[in-house]
């Protein structure tokens, strides 16, 4: 009886909720049609790469932004009663690799992916006392939100180191586990080159509440913080249209830059176009020859009014970004994050993509790696791993499905891939079937041709070969780098591999748990929990402290029974 009350109080609220919400709608239309235009946002230089990108996103849809008598609208719009259906989050669907024979599919060829904004925003979901959908769990991200201690090269001359390792798979003792790592070169903070930031803020009405505007001004101010007089720091803003809070100022005008940031407030529709187009006009303003010049995104990601046209916008990114200037995207905030597209947007712009849940995540990714977050030490970094059939017949790339390439991209330069920032730690995992082994999973072809079809270790002791592709900053050639994995990279024993690897692959484990892979068996949350346990290592910074406290809190949201309302916003817990 209470369960039936407690639905018809629920019914009519929604409904209460409908009616108030729609009487708002149609007065911010009726004061939308009487206010005059605005004055359109200025155009970018004809003459610049991405002039006809900015038509084509004007076109999309500018002069949507002409939001009138924004005042009352937003005066209006704060008596906005919630929703109850507020969630509307977007993520790319992910469709998880499937294991490849090697007679047949010897080559995996992908780009690397330094981001991290999967694990942050999945940490973010579990707080709230829900799991997340299995789309938002990028399992390449989740790993590559820890550090490692691989071995880094000791100059810039030399980008990034490459080892390998193999050993047993925890969830499958009939599989091994192959952990290719890039460490890139890790510059002193007085190192990096001077910046030219634009922050490009959205201030729409979405962005009204704590976990968003409030928490997007305290985290850009951890980074300015760093920026000395040789900087420049700029910043616009979006929201009905689109407008510069702060011309280009020296990074030592500390003051200057937080009173910009202290007057934000969040109010109107989303023109997330018009921001873009006119952050990058300001980049190009103050222009830094050999320095960093980077527009940073923070936003919901919800672009609600301007150009629907995602191509024409990802094609002014890629425009930009072949003119020297990157993009970087900060996502904040719950229920219309566009997670979708501020990761495309980050790498078409050769930038990378971070979710902020807290203050503690700001101070991670603008303070403890902003060489990473700013500074990009090899561009375009792709791998290829060439498996040798005479000792692997199968294998399973974890993660990056949305980051494969054909195998001829290898070699074209013309084939963007991602972008290794200073200081970066990137890991990708191969489980592997050895030949003559219990662990494959496909039945053996009957008829086998091609060029892995001899059979024969025509290089004794290689069980694969790893070969990167990269340009330099600067540069539009790649140079190509070589690994051979031998048996010498073999460890007998997962015990006796090092606690980097065994992090790794508790990680790795976890990602695929929570998207629902098949491929763990009875391997559960006690068996992760007790691999990353004993791989925790110094753990100065208490990240790896923190997945286990994670592990634990989605094994006891998993073993909760389903209850009335589960999955309403209404029935969450606070977001920490």
């Amino acid at each position: 009886m209470n369960t039936i009350r407690r639905l018809g109080w629920v019914s009519a609220a929604a409904l209460l909720v409908v009616a108030c919400n729609q009487v708002v709608d149609e007065r911010v239309e009726e004061l939308s049609r009487k206010a005059p235009p605005r004055p359109p946002a200025p155009a970018a230089d004809a003459a610049s790469p991405s002039s006809q990108a900015m038509a084509r996103l004007q076109d999309g849809g500018m002069a949507k932004s002409r939001v009138m008598s924004e005042a009352a609208v937003v005066g209006l719009a704060a008596y906005r009663l919630p929703s109850a259906t507020t969630d509307r989050e977007r993520y790319a669907p992910i469709e998880a690799n499937g294991v490849r024979a090697v007679p047949s599919e010897p080559v995996s060829t992908f780009s690397i992916d330094v981001d991290t904004g999967s694990y942050a925003n999945v940490r973010r979901m579990l707080h709230e006392g829900r799991l997340p959908p299995h789309d938002a769990v990028r399992v390449e991200e989740m790993i590559n939100y820890f550090s490692y201690s691989d071995a880094a090269p000791v100059s810039r001359d030399t980008p990034f180191r490459v080892s390998a390792a193999l050993a047993p798979t925890p969830w499958n003792p009939d599989t091994r586990l192959l952990r290719i790592a890039l460490k890139a070169w890790q510059p002193q903070e007085a190192e990096l080159p001077p910046s030219n930031l634009v922050f490009l803020v959205d201030v729409s009405g979405s962005m009204n509440s704590a976990d968003k505007l409030p928490l997007l001004k305290r985290s850009i101010k951890l980074l300015t913080r760093r920026m000395d007089s040789a900087d420049r720091v700029s910043i616009v803003v979006y929201a009905g249209a689109a407008g510069v809070v702060l011309e280009p100022t020296a990074g030592d005008q500390q003051a200057t830059i937080e009173a910009a940031l202290d007057q934000l407030s969040a109010g109107g529709s989303t023109h997330g176009s018009a921001g873009i187009q006119l952050a990058y006009a300001k980049a190009r303003e103050r222009f830094i020859s050999g320095g960093i010049n980077r527009v940073i995104l923070a936003t919901d990601g919800d672009f609600n009014v301007g150009t629907v046209d995602q191509r024409a916008l990802l094609d002014l990114v890629e425009q930009e970004r072949e003119a020297g200037i990157a993009l970087t995207t900060l996502g904040f905030g719950t229920g219309n994050f566009n997670e979708a597209l501020m990761e495309q947007l980050a790498d078409h712009g050769n930038g990378n993509y971070a979710y902020i849940d807290n203050l503690l995540e700001a101070q991670k990714v603008l303070v403890e790696q902003i060489g990473g977050t700013l500074m990009t030490v090899a561009k375009d970094v792709k791998i290829q791993v060439e498996f040798n059939p005479a000792r692997i017949t199968e294998y399973r790339l974890i993660g990056y499905e949305n980051r494969a390439l054909r195998r001829e991209d290898f070699n074209n330069d013309r084939v963007d891939a991602g972008e290794l920032g200073a200081g970066h730690s990137v890991v990708a995992l191969y489980e592997v079937a050895m030949t003559g082994s219990k662990g494959a999973r496909l039945d053996p072809l009957r008829y086998v041709t091609g060029e892995s079809a001899t059979g024969t270790d025509a290089h004794h002791g290689e069980l694969a070969f790893v070969r990167l592709r990269y340009k330099a900053p600067d540069a539009d050639a790649s140079q190509l780098l070589t690994v051979p994995v031998t048996d010498a990279l073999n460890v007998a024993d997962i015990e006796r591999a090092d606690d980097d690897f065994r992090f790794a692959a508790a990680v790795a484990a976890f990602g695929q748990h929570l998207s629902g892979a098949t491929y763990l068996g009875r391997y559960g949350y006690d068996d992760i929990l007790a691999l990353a346990r004993g791989a925790r290592g110094a753990d100065e910074q208490g990240y790896r402290s923190d997945f286990l406290r994670l592990v634990r809190l989605a094994q006891s949201l998993e073993a909760q029974p389903p209850s009335v309302g589960q999955g309403d916003k209404t029935d969450d817990v606070g977001n920490g």
